[in-house]
């Protein structure tokens, strides 16, 4: 009995130190296993005499149990000991406050929001919108258009050509929307009222010019259109975008070799201030270019002049947003500086609407 006795102890002050459920388990492999001490011990009762086996039977027994009994309860002490740890570990501060949510946090660059807000203008007066690619042909972004080989106007665009193919031919970044108005009316047949926003390409950089920026350009082609119903469009899309009950606008004599006749377009305004007003003032402020769309435009495109005419418009969609918005320096368009962002942006579900407000 003294041996089982001795047994016992030193299993249980094993048990005892076990510091790991790991730890505790090799203890009870070593006293319960196949090949453990007691599982050992009892292997011996069967070349035992009756008596010593009636002796010794109940003894190893209640040392199994007991063995067992306390390296269950060692357990229970373990897997506690374990997750309290874990909770410690990973312990959350709920009083920490809440991230905000992307929604809340993310803003919509001033351009796209100004796209938004040209395309529900638009929208609402029967408009559709038309794309086209950043990458050119020389014949539509120049020859189709009215710019003869040679034409000093083709300078004027700075442009960004590619290296020539063996053919001769040289494609180009679009210096212009303009090349989406000549896919247009050679893929649709008229009547054809369509804004074309897009990304432009010109070889300039200061405070208000950038190498890329963006355009929008309107156009109307049909059998009855005419320079008064330009100037009803132009007029309503001014005072809907910049949020005036009335404007007053100026059409001046220009030169575009897409259009004749061709006009630069004033409108009123207040400079007297830190701020642009429109609507009222004495003071004038060229906003964009149009004019009636070139016979030989139309021609190019294989429509008849004497059937169809039409006309166009073009304006910088970053200058009218400097304009709206008192953006001083063009460049912060495109420096992703997250600051500029989040001052001059718009929340994500803010969008504009001609019920609801265009930047409201």
């Amino acid at each position: 009995m003294s041996d089982i006795d001795t047994l016992y102890s030193h299993i249980s002050a094993a048990i005892a130190a076990a510091a790991t459920e790991a730890a505790l388990e090799e203890v009870r492999i070593a006293a319960l296993g196949k090949k453990g001490s007691i599982s050992e011990l009892m292997k011996t009762l069967g070349s035992m005499s009756p008596d010593e086996r009636q002796a010794m039977g109940p003894a190893l027994n209640g040392l199994k149990t007991r063995v067992t009994e306390e390296i269950a309860t060692r357990k229970l002490v373990l897997q506690e000991k374990a997750l309290e740890e874990k909770l410690a570990r990973e312990r959350v501060d709920v009083t920490l406050p809440l991230r905000p949510a992307p929604a809340d946090e993310g803003r919509v660059h001033p351009v796209s929001q100004v796209i938004d807000e040209l395309t529900a203008i638009f929208a609402d007066m029967g408009f559709a919108v038309a794309e086209g690619p950043d990458i050119e042909t020389d014949e539509l972004n120049f020859t189709a258009l009215n710019f003869p080989e040679g034409h000093p106007a083709r300078d004027m665009h700075d442009t960004f050509f590619f290296n020539p193919k063996e053919n001769g031919e040289r494609l180009l970044l679009r210096t212009h929307t303009s090349p989406v108005q000549i896919r247009t009316m050679r893929s649709q047949t008229p009547p054809i009222r369509v804004i074309i926003p897009g990304r432009t390409y010109r070889c300039d950089s200061d405070q208000t010019h950038t190498p890329m920026f963006h355009q929008v350009e309107g156009l109307v082609i049909d059998k009855g259109s005419h320079l008064g119903h330009l100037k009803w469009i132009l007029e309503e899309f001014c005072k809907a975008f910049f949020e005036v009950d009335d404007i007053k606008m100026r059409f001046r004599p220009s030169f575009f070799p897409f259009t004749e006749p061709s006009m630069e377009v004033d409108i009123q305004c207040d400079r007297s201030g830190a701020e642009v007003k429109f609507g009222e003032g004495s003071d004038w402020m060229e906003i964009l270019g149009c004019g009636m769309v070139h016979p030989n435009v139309i021609r190019n495109c294989g429509l008849d002049p004497d059937e169809y005419q039409g006309f166009a418009w073009g304006m910088g969609i970053d200058r009218i947003a400097m304009l709206k918005y008192g953006m001083p320096d063009l460049r912060a368009f495109f420096d992703a500086d997250v600051r500029w962002l989040k001052h001059y942006g718009f929340r994500p579900l803010d969008l504009p609407t001609l019920f609801g407000g265009l930047s409201s």
